[in-house]
């Protein structure tokens, strides 16, 4: 994981800064923010919670009132789920923690040069595991067999669909976005007939769903 990282920042250092000196239209830029992560499954309850993202990205122009970015982030993306502790039942709503890196590559139409602009595209997302405090690794999952720990191993390769407007000057924009997760992020689990007979006998099904807002600082 941090090898490919590592590689990542290389690819997207060099890309950049051969793209700043093209063409006047051409940025390079660093951006941070929050994010509200969503898991929509009926596997069992869970909530949205606050994480972070920040990384860097490079527009170019393409043709017209279109352009072109591409960008890589690092994240930590929160969510939590409805448990019960063991022994005394009482009810605990645990924290699912991953962190890892997303690479876009996205159209952008602008609807005010320089101003405004609609971003679209495909988003790589590579992430870890879930993390969750020790201390609540063995909760049960509220309506399964399951225990907290039991479902932190999901998919660690997703792709997501990306839509999102950027707005403000040449130099500073903000930056609202809305990514909706192709794949099943819990995929992985449906590995293990012995993880599904504990989910009330089915399959996992998981959707991600992650809203942003981050500050864009061109360089």
């Amino acid at each position: 994981m941090k090898k490919l990282i590592l590689l990542l920042t290389l690819i997207c250092s060099l890309s950049g800064f051969s793209q700043h000196g093209r063409r006047d239209g051409n940025r390079i830029g660093i951006m941070g923010g929050i994010t509200q992560t969503t898991l929509t499954t009926s596997n069992f309850a869970s909530k949205p919670a606050t994480g972070w993202v920040a990384g860097m990205a490079v527009r170019g122009n393409y043709y017209n009132d279109f352009s072109a970015i591409f960008g890589m982030q690092f994240f930590e993306n929160n969510i939590t789920v409805a448990t019960t502790k063991p022994l005394s039942f009482t009810p605990e709503e645990v924290n699912f923690k991953t962190m890892g890196v997303q690479i876009r590559l996205l159209a952008s139409y602008n609807l005010i040069k320089d101003h405004v602009s609609i971003d679209f595209g495909p988003v790589l997302q590579v992430n870890d595991k879930l993390k969750i405090n020790s201390k609540s690794e063995l909760n049960n999952v509220t309506g399964t067999l399951l225990t907290a720990k039991e479902i932190t191993d999901v998919t660690k390769l997703n792709g997501n669909a990306y839509v999102g407007i950027s707005a403000g000057t040449k130099r500073i924009r903000a930056v609202f976005n809305y990514q909706y997760g192709l794949n099943n992020f819990l995929n992985n689990l449906n590995k293990t007939d012995e993880l599904k007979l504990k989910n009330n006998n089915s399959n996992f099904k998981g959707h991600l769903g992650i809203i942003s807002g981050q500050l864009l600082i061109n360089l």
